[in-house]
Protein backbone atom coordinates (compact mmCIF):
# COMPACT_ATOMS: atom_id res chain seq x y z
CA UNK A 1 0.00 0.00 0.00
CA UNK A 2 2.89 2.40 -0.47
CA UNK A 3 -0.12 4.61 -2.66
CA UNK A 4 -0.89 5.91 0.99
CA UNK A 5 1.95 5.93 2.78
CA UNK A 6 2.88 8.59 4.79
CA UNK A 7 5.63 11.53 3.46
CA UNK A 8 8.24 12.66 5.41
CA UNK A 9 10.86 15.43 4.61
CA UNK A 10 13.97 13.61 6.08
CA UNK A 11 15.28 11.87 8.66
CA UNK A 12 13.85 12.72 11.87
CA UNK A 13 17.31 13.22 14.32
CA UNK A 14 16.01 15.43 17.55
CA UNK A 15 15.37 14.63 20.74
CA UNK A 16 12.11 15.24 21.20
CA UNK A 17 12.05 18.16 23.98
CA UNK A 18 8.70 16.39 25.27
CA UNK A 19 9.04 14.40 28.70
CA UNK A 20 7.46 11.41 27.31
CA UNK A 21 8.82 8.31 28.53
CA UNK A 22 9.60 4.57 26.90
CA UNK A 23 8.57 2.52 30.55
CA UNK A 24 4.85 1.44 29.80
CA UNK A 25 3.76 1.53 33.39
CA UNK A 26 4.17 5.22 33.31
CA UNK A 27 2.18 7.23 33.73
CA UNK A 28 3.39 10.20 30.85
CA UNK A 29 2.12 9.10 27.47
CA UNK A 30 4.88 6.79 25.50
CA UNK A 31 6.41 7.89 22.14
CA UNK A 32 5.10 6.16 19.38
CA UNK A 33 7.10 4.65 16.32
CA UNK A 34 6.41 4.83 12.77
CA UNK A 35 4.75 1.82 12.66
CA UNK A 36 1.32 1.16 10.87
CA UNK A 37 -1.87 0.14 12.72
CA UNK A 38 -4.01 -1.99 10.45
CA UNK A 39 -7.88 -0.47 9.64
CA UNK A 40 -10.12 -2.60 7.43
CA UNK A 41 -11.76 -0.43 4.79
CA UNK A 42 -12.04 0.53 1.14
CA UNK A 43 -10.44 3.19 -1.01
CA UNK A 44 -13.46 3.85 -3.24
CA UNK A 45 -16.83 2.35 -3.94
CA UNK A 46 -15.28 -0.89 -6.31
CA UNK A 47 -11.98 -1.01 -3.94
CA UNK A 48 -12.11 -3.45 -0.61
CA UNK A 49 -8.18 -3.53 -0.26
CA UNK A 50 -7.34 -3.68 3.38
CA UNK A 51 -5.15 -0.27 4.23
CA UNK A 52 -2.75 0.03 6.75
CA UNK A 53 -2.44 3.40 8.53
CA UNK A 54 0.47 4.78 10.31
CA UNK A 55 -0.61 5.81 14.06
CA UNK A 56 -0.71 9.05 15.21
CA UNK A 57 1.37 10.42 18.57
CA UNK A 58 4.58 12.34 19.39
CA UNK A 59 7.81 10.67 17.88
CA UNK A 60 11.48 10.00 20.14
CA UNK A 61 12.99 12.04 17.51
CA UNK A 62 11.94 15.05 16.16
CA UNK A 63 12.70 16.97 12.36
CA UNK A 64 12.26 20.75 13.53
CA UNK A 65 14.50 22.53 15.64
CA UNK A 66 11.55 24.12 17.79
CA UNK A 67 13.49 27.49 18.49
CA UNK A 68 14.05 27.69 14.76
CA UNK A 69 10.89 26.46 13.46
CA UNK A 70 7.95 29.35 12.14
CA UNK A 71 4.97 27.58 12.44
CA UNK A 72 1.43 28.83 10.72
CA UNK A 73 -1.86 28.65 11.10
CA UNK A 74 -4.96 28.80 8.40
CA UNK A 75 -8.92 28.17 8.47
CA UNK A 76 -10.79 27.62 4.90
CA UNK A 77 -14.10 27.49 3.56
CA UNK A 78 -17.13 27.09 6.11
CA UNK A 79 -17.65 27.96 9.22
CA UNK A 80 -17.88 24.96 11.71
CA UNK A 81 -18.27 24.63 15.67
CA UNK A 82 -14.55 23.82 17.16
CA UNK A 83 -11.80 25.66 14.67
CA UNK A 84 -11.34 27.66 17.40
CA UNK A 85 -10.68 25.17 19.73
CA UNK A 86 -8.10 23.03 17.26
CA UNK A 87 -6.15 26.64 16.74
CA UNK A 88 -6.12 26.82 20.62
CA UNK A 89 -4.79 23.20 20.63
CA UNK A 90 -2.18 23.83 17.90
CA UNK A 91 -0.83 26.80 19.49
CA UNK A 92 -0.86 25.32 23.25
CA UNK A 93 1.62 22.46 22.01
CA UNK A 94 3.45 24.10 19.87
CA UNK A 95 4.64 26.40 22.46
CA UNK A 96 4.28 24.51 25.44
CA UNK A 97 5.01 21.55 24.43
CA UNK A 98 7.68 21.67 22.18
CA UNK A 99 8.79 24.90 22.60
CA UNK A 100 8.60 26.76 19.47
CA UNK A 101 7.70 30.68 19.84
CA UNK A 102 6.94 31.65 16.27
CA UNK A 103 3.42 30.71 15.54
CA UNK A 104 1.47 33.17 13.34
CA UNK A 105 -2.26 32.70 11.56
CA UNK A 106 -3.21 33.55 8.15
CA UNK A 107 -5.84 35.65 8.13
CA UNK A 108 -8.94 35.18 5.99
CA UNK A 109 -8.72 31.84 4.32
CA UNK A 110 -5.94 31.37 1.49
CA UNK A 111 -6.13 35.34 0.75
CA UNK A 112 -4.13 35.51 3.36
CA UNK A 113 -1.16 34.36 1.55
CA UNK A 114 -1.47 37.04 -0.61
CA UNK A 115 -0.92 40.28 1.19
CA UNK A 116 -0.48 42.28 -2.13
CA UNK A 117 -3.73 41.74 -3.38
CA UNK A 118 -6.17 41.36 -0.49
CA UNK A 119 -3.89 43.44 2.08
CA UNK A 120 -4.77 40.71 5.14
CA UNK A 121 -1.56 41.16 7.89
CA UNK A 122 -0.29 37.88 10.15
CA UNK A 123 -2.00 37.40 13.11
CA UNK A 124 0.71 36.53 15.84
CA UNK A 125 -0.85 34.05 18.02
CA UNK A 126 0.55 32.92 21.50
CA UNK A 127 -0.98 31.24 24.44
CA UNK A 128 -2.44 34.65 25.75
CA UNK A 129 -4.70 35.42 22.77
CA UNK A 130 -5.76 31.56 22.39
CA UNK A 131 -6.21 30.99 25.58
CA UNK A 132 -10.28 31.90 25.55
CA UNK A 133 -11.24 31.49 22.08
CA UNK A 134 -12.78 28.47 22.44
CA UNK A 135 -15.85 30.28 24.76
CA UNK A 136 -16.37 31.75 20.52
CA UNK A 137 -17.84 30.21 17.79
CA UNK A 138 -16.42 30.41 13.78
CA UNK A 139 -12.54 31.14 13.59
CA UNK A 140 -10.39 34.45 15.21
CA UNK A 141 -8.21 33.98 12.14
CA UNK A 142 -11.30 34.52 9.73
CA UNK A 143 -12.26 32.53 6.32
CA UNK A 144 -12.82 32.49 3.05
CA UNK A 145 -13.79 30.34 -0.04
CA UNK A 146 -11.43 29.62 -3.37
CA UNK A 147 -8.65 28.91 -4.89
CA UNK A 148 -5.46 31.14 -4.70
CA UNK A 149 -2.23 30.78 -7.13
CA UNK A 150 -0.73 27.80 -5.21
CA UNK A 151 2.91 29.05 -6.41
CA UNK A 152 2.30 32.53 -5.05
CA UNK A 153 1.23 30.93 -1.75
CA UNK A 154 4.75 28.73 -1.86
CA UNK A 155 6.36 31.92 -2.48
CA UNK A 156 4.71 33.75 0.56
CA UNK A 157 5.65 31.21 2.98
CA UNK A 158 9.31 31.11 1.30
CA UNK A 159 9.25 34.56 2.30
CA UNK A 160 7.88 34.55 5.26
CA UNK A 161 10.55 31.54 6.85
CA UNK A 162 7.31 29.47 7.51
CA UNK A 163 8.19 25.48 7.67
CA UNK A 164 5.35 23.52 9.32
CA UNK A 165 2.01 24.99 8.22
CA UNK A 166 -1.34 23.65 9.82
CA UNK A 167 -4.77 23.92 7.40
CA UNK A 168 -8.11 23.51 8.87
CA UNK A 169 -11.14 22.98 6.16
CA UNK A 170 -12.87 20.35 4.03
CA UNK A 171 -12.56 18.26 1.03
CA UNK A 172 -11.85 21.45 -1.17
CA UNK A 173 -9.55 22.67 1.62
CA UNK A 174 -7.70 19.33 1.84
CA UNK A 175 -7.64 19.28 -2.02
CA UNK A 176 -6.04 22.92 -1.17
CA UNK A 177 -3.61 21.98 0.71
CA UNK A 178 -2.52 19.40 -1.61
CA UNK A 179 -1.98 21.76 -4.16
CA UNK A 180 0.17 23.74 -1.67
CA UNK A 181 2.61 20.70 -1.06
CA UNK A 182 2.99 20.26 -4.53
CA UNK A 183 4.22 23.60 -5.18
CA UNK A 184 6.38 23.99 -2.12
CA UNK A 185 7.96 21.00 -3.22
CA UNK A 186 8.25 22.35 -6.89
CA UNK A 187 10.05 25.16 -4.93
CA UNK A 188 12.62 22.82 -3.15
CA UNK A 189 11.37 24.02 0.17
CA UNK A 190 11.62 22.16 3.37
CA UNK A 191 7.69 22.39 5.05
CA UNK A 192 5.38 20.58 6.43
CA UNK A 193 1.85 20.73 5.53
CA UNK A 194 -0.71 19.29 7.90
CA UNK A 195 -4.65 19.23 7.23
CA UNK A 196 -7.07 18.94 10.32
CA UNK A 197 -10.06 18.04 8.30
CA UNK A 198 -13.56 20.24 9.43
CA UNK A 199 -16.75 19.64 8.14
CA UNK A 200 -20.14 19.60 9.59
CA UNK A 201 -21.10 17.50 6.93
CA UNK A 202 -19.07 14.44 8.28
CA UNK A 203 -18.23 13.87 4.79
CA UNK A 204 -14.53 13.57 4.53
CA UNK A 205 -13.55 10.07 3.06
CA UNK A 206 -12.01 7.73 5.46
CA UNK A 207 -12.62 9.97 8.44
CA UNK A 208 -15.41 8.17 11.09
CA UNK A 209 -16.41 11.85 12.40
CA UNK A 210 -15.47 15.36 11.93
CA UNK A 211 -15.37 18.04 14.39
CA UNK A 212 -18.12 19.97 14.74
CA UNK A 213 -20.79 17.37 14.08
CA UNK A 214 -21.91 17.06 17.63
CA UNK A 215 -22.30 20.47 18.13
CA UNK A 216 -24.22 20.42 14.75
CA UNK A 217 -26.06 17.88 15.78
CA UNK A 218 -26.94 19.35 19.47
CA UNK A 219 -28.01 22.45 17.61
CA UNK A 220 -30.03 20.43 14.94
CA UNK A 221 -32.41 19.14 17.64
CA UNK A 222 -33.27 22.56 19.25
CA UNK A 223 -34.40 23.71 15.58
CA UNK A 224 -36.48 20.36 15.70
CA UNK A 225 -37.67 20.55 18.65
CA UNK A 226 -39.32 23.65 17.79
CA UNK A 227 -40.67 22.71 14.31
CA UNK A 228 -42.43 19.57 16.37
CA UNK A 229 -43.83 21.79 18.74
CA UNK A 230 -45.05 24.25 16.34
CA UNK A 231 -46.83 21.35 14.39
CA UNK A 232 -48.45 19.86 17.65
CA UNK A 233 -49.66 23.32 17.98
CA UNK A 234 -51.93 23.45 14.54
CA UNK A 235 -54.53 20.92 13.12
CA UNK A 236 -52.73 19.11 10.43
CA UNK A 237 -49.67 20.96 11.44
CA UNK A 238 -46.71 20.17 8.87
CA UNK A 239 -43.19 21.54 10.91
CA UNK A 240 -40.03 21.14 8.07
CA UNK A 241 -36.40 21.20 8.97
CA UNK A 242 -33.91 22.10 6.30
CA UNK A 243 -30.49 21.30 7.63
CA UNK A 244 -26.90 21.41 5.88
CA UNK A 245 -25.74 18.51 3.57
CA UNK A 246 -24.69 18.70 0.54
CA UNK A 247 -23.97 15.42 -0.36
CA UNK A 248 -24.61 13.30 2.67
CA UNK A 249 -27.27 12.94 5.19
CA UNK A 250 -25.59 12.10 8.34
CA UNK A 251 -26.62 15.75 10.07
CA UNK A 252 -30.18 14.80 9.59
CA UNK A 253 -30.27 11.23 10.12
CA UNK A 254 -28.41 11.34 13.23
CA UNK A 255 -30.54 14.95 14.61
CA UNK A 256 -33.67 12.82 13.64
CA UNK A 257 -32.44 9.47 15.93
CA UNK A 258 -31.60 11.36 18.58
CA UNK A 259 -34.99 12.88 19.38
CA UNK A 260 -37.68 9.93 17.81
CA UNK A 261 -40.03 12.99 17.18
CA UNK A 262 -39.30 13.31 13.15
CA UNK A 263 -41.47 11.31 10.57
CA UNK A 264 -39.79 11.83 7.23
CA UNK A 265 -36.08 12.39 6.77
CA UNK A 266 -34.95 12.95 2.95
CA UNK A 267 -31.07 13.12 2.54
CA UNK A 268 -29.43 13.04 -0.90
CA UNK A 269 -28.52 9.79 -0.67
CA UNK A 270 -31.87 8.55 -1.01
CA UNK A 271 -33.64 9.53 -4.13
CA UNK A 272 -37.49 9.98 -3.64
CA UNK A 273 -41.26 10.98 -5.47
CA UNK A 274 -43.57 13.11 -4.44
CA UNK A 275 -46.64 11.81 -6.40
CA UNK A 276 -47.79 8.37 -6.48
CA UNK A 277 -47.27 4.90 -4.72
CA UNK A 278 -44.72 5.55 -2.71
CA UNK A 279 -44.85 9.23 -2.87
CA UNK A 280 -43.77 11.19 0.11
CA UNK A 281 -47.12 13.53 -0.57
CA UNK A 282 -49.25 10.34 -0.38
CA UNK A 283 -47.53 9.12 2.79
CA UNK A 284 -47.52 12.52 4.44
CA UNK A 285 -51.58 12.36 3.68
CA UNK A 286 -51.69 9.22 5.11
CA UNK A 287 -49.62 10.33 8.31
CA UNK A 288 -51.81 13.75 9.01
CA UNK A 289 -55.15 11.72 8.84
CA UNK A 290 -53.95 9.31 11.49
CA UNK A 291 -51.61 11.89 13.89
CA UNK A 292 -52.74 15.29 12.44
CA UNK A 293 -49.05 16.56 12.65
CA UNK A 294 -46.23 16.09 11.23
CA UNK A 295 -42.30 16.56 10.58
CA UNK A 296 -39.62 16.73 8.04
CA UNK A 297 -35.90 16.95 8.58
CA UNK A 298 -34.00 17.51 5.07
CA UNK A 299 -30.61 17.64 4.46
CA UNK A 300 -29.76 20.97 1.71
CA UNK A 301 -28.42 18.55 -1.06
CA UNK A 302 -31.85 15.60 -0.96
CA UNK A 303 -34.52 16.05 -3.93
CA UNK A 304 -32.10 18.24 -5.81
CA UNK A 305 -33.34 15.59 -9.04
CA UNK A 306 -36.69 17.14 -8.68
CA UNK A 307 -35.96 20.31 -9.57
CA UNK A 308 -34.20 22.65 -12.62
CA UNK A 309 -30.07 22.92 -11.50
CA UNK A 310 -29.44 26.71 -10.96
CA UNK A 311 -26.26 26.17 -13.16
CA UNK A 312 -24.14 28.39 -10.99
CA UNK A 313 -21.27 27.81 -8.99
CA UNK A 314 -20.22 28.93 -5.42
CA UNK A 315 -16.41 30.56 -5.17
CA UNK A 316 -15.63 27.47 -3.64
CA UNK A 317 -16.72 25.30 -7.22
CA UNK A 318 -19.36 23.54 -5.70
CA UNK A 319 -23.02 23.36 -7.89
CA UNK A 320 -25.02 25.94 -5.90
CA UNK A 321 -28.23 24.19 -4.77
CA UNK A 322 -31.70 25.15 -5.11
CA UNK A 323 -33.71 25.45 -1.58
CA UNK A 324 -34.89 21.83 -0.83
CA UNK A 325 -37.42 23.22 1.48
CA UNK A 326 -38.50 25.88 -0.04
CA UNK A 327 -39.73 23.75 -2.70
CA UNK A 328 -41.73 20.98 -0.31
CA UNK A 329 -42.94 24.13 1.44
CA UNK A 330 -44.60 25.14 -1.89
CA UNK A 331 -45.49 21.74 -3.57
CA UNK A 332 -47.11 20.59 -0.39
CA UNK A 333 -48.92 23.38 0.44
CA UNK A 334 -50.72 22.83 -3.52
CA UNK A 335 -51.17 19.16 -2.62
CA UNK A 336 -53.34 19.88 0.18
CA UNK A 337 -54.86 23.20 -1.10
CA UNK A 338 -55.86 20.75 -4.08
CA UNK A 339 -57.08 18.03 -1.58
CA UNK A 340 -59.24 21.08 0.25
CA UNK A 341 -57.46 19.83 3.33
CA UNK A 342 -55.69 22.06 6.02
CA UNK A 343 -52.57 21.55 6.51
CA UNK A 344 -50.55 24.88 7.87
CA UNK A 345 -46.51 24.45 7.08
CA UNK A 346 -43.91 26.05 9.65
CA UNK A 347 -40.78 25.92 7.93
CA UNK A 348 -37.29 26.23 9.94
CA UNK A 349 -33.70 26.80 8.52
CA UNK A 350 -31.25 26.97 11.25
CA UNK A 351 -28.14 26.30 9.19
CA UNK A 352 -26.38 29.13 10.01
CA UNK A 353 -26.99 29.36 13.23
CA UNK A 354 -25.77 25.36 13.69
CA UNK A 355 -22.66 26.10 12.03
CA UNK A 356 -20.98 29.53 13.60
CA UNK A 357 -22.14 28.44 18.05
CA UNK A 358 -18.94 27.34 20.34
CA UNK A 359 -18.66 23.35 19.80
CA UNK A 360 -20.05 21.51 22.86
CA UNK A 361 -17.72 19.53 25.30
CA UNK A 362 -17.50 16.32 23.11
CA UNK A 363 -15.84 18.27 20.22
CA UNK A 364 -13.81 20.41 22.37
CA UNK A 365 -12.35 17.24 23.51
CA UNK A 366 -12.10 15.98 20.35
CA UNK A 367 -10.96 19.41 18.71
CA UNK A 368 -7.76 19.20 21.18
CA UNK A 369 -6.77 15.85 20.30
CA UNK A 370 -6.73 16.61 16.99
CA UNK A 371 -4.43 19.53 17.36
CA UNK A 372 -1.93 18.05 19.57
CA UNK A 373 -1.77 14.60 17.28
CA UNK A 374 -1.31 17.45 14.10
CA UNK A 375 1.52 19.05 15.75
CA UNK A 376 3.55 15.84 17.02
CA UNK A 377 2.75 14.97 13.19
CA UNK A 378 4.68 18.21 11.29
CA UNK A 379 7.35 18.23 14.57
CA UNK A 380 8.57 15.17 12.98
CA UNK A 381 8.60 15.91 9.78
CA UNK A 382 5.34 14.20 8.01
CA UNK A 383 3.84 16.04 5.46
CA UNK A 384 0.80 15.94 2.91
CA UNK A 385 -1.69 14.39 5.88
CA UNK A 386 -4.05 14.49 7.67
CA UNK A 387 -4.65 13.45 11.62
CA UNK A 388 -7.96 11.49 12.10
CA UNK A 389 -9.49 9.37 14.26
CA UNK A 390 -10.02 6.29 12.92
CA UNK A 391 -11.86 2.09 15.17
CA UNK A 392 -10.92 4.33 18.11
CA UNK A 393 -7.28 5.15 16.71
CA UNK A 394 -5.50 8.64 15.79
CA UNK A 395 -3.83 8.36 12.66
CA UNK A 396 -2.16 9.80 9.56
CA UNK A 397 -4.37 9.55 6.55
CA UNK A 398 -2.41 11.05 3.47
CA UNK A 399 -3.81 13.99 1.38
CA UNK A 400 -4.47 11.37 -1.65
CA UNK A 401 -6.77 9.17 0.49
CA UNK A 402 -9.15 11.78 1.90
CA UNK A 403 -9.41 13.91 -0.98
CA UNK A 404 -10.66 10.39 -3.48
CA UNK A 405 -14.18 10.87 -2.85
CA UNK A 406 -16.71 12.18 -0.31
CA UNK A 407 -18.40 10.11 2.27
CA UNK A 408 -21.61 9.44 2.02
CA UNK A 409 -24.26 7.91 4.28
CA UNK A 410 -24.43 4.62 3.17
CA UNK A 411 -28.34 3.17 2.70
CA UNK A 412 -28.08 -0.20 2.85
CA UNK A 413 -26.74 0.15 6.87
CA UNK A 414 -28.15 -1.10 9.98
CA UNK A 415 -27.54 2.80 10.87
CA UNK A 416 -30.19 4.01 7.81
CA UNK A 417 -32.48 1.12 8.63
CA UNK A 418 -32.42 2.31 12.41
CA UNK A 419 -33.17 5.80 10.59
CA UNK A 420 -36.39 4.01 8.44
CA UNK A 421 -37.14 2.21 11.66
CA UNK A 422 -37.56 5.16 14.08
CA UNK A 423 -39.59 7.66 11.63
CA UNK A 424 -41.57 4.64 9.89
CA UNK A 425 -41.17 6.44 6.66
CA UNK A 426 -39.71 2.80 5.32
CA UNK A 427 -42.39 2.59 2.74
CA UNK A 428 -41.16 5.52 0.61
CA UNK A 429 -39.78 4.99 -2.84
CA UNK A 430 -36.21 5.21 -3.07
CA UNK A 431 -35.31 4.76 0.92
CA UNK A 432 -33.75 1.51 0.73
CA UNK A 433 -31.03 0.41 -1.35
CA UNK A 434 -31.55 -2.53 -3.95
CA UNK A 435 -28.44 -5.01 -3.75
CA UNK A 436 -28.00 -7.35 -6.67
Amino acid sequence: MQEFAIQSLGEARIDNPKNHSTVSDAYIPLYVPDEFLKACGHTSENDARTLYFQEAGPRKKIFFAPEKTKAAIVTCGGLCPGLNDVIRSVVMELWHGYGVRHIVGIPYGLEGFVPEKYGHALITLTPDVVSMIYMLGGTILGSSRGPQDFDRIAAFLEEQGINLLFVLGGDGTMKAAQAISAAVRRKGLVLSVIGVPKTIDNDINFVEQSFGFATAVDEATKAIAAAHTEAVGMYNGIGIVRLMGRESGFIAAHAALSLSLVNFVLVPEAPFVLHGEGGLLPALKERLEKRHHALLVVAEGAGQHLMPGTGEKDSSGNVILQDIGLFLQKEIKAYFKELNMPAPIKYIDPSYMVRAVPANADDRVYCGCLGRQAVHAGMSGKTEMVVAKLMGRYVHLPFALVTRQRRRLDTASHYWFSVLSATGQGALKGMTEKKE
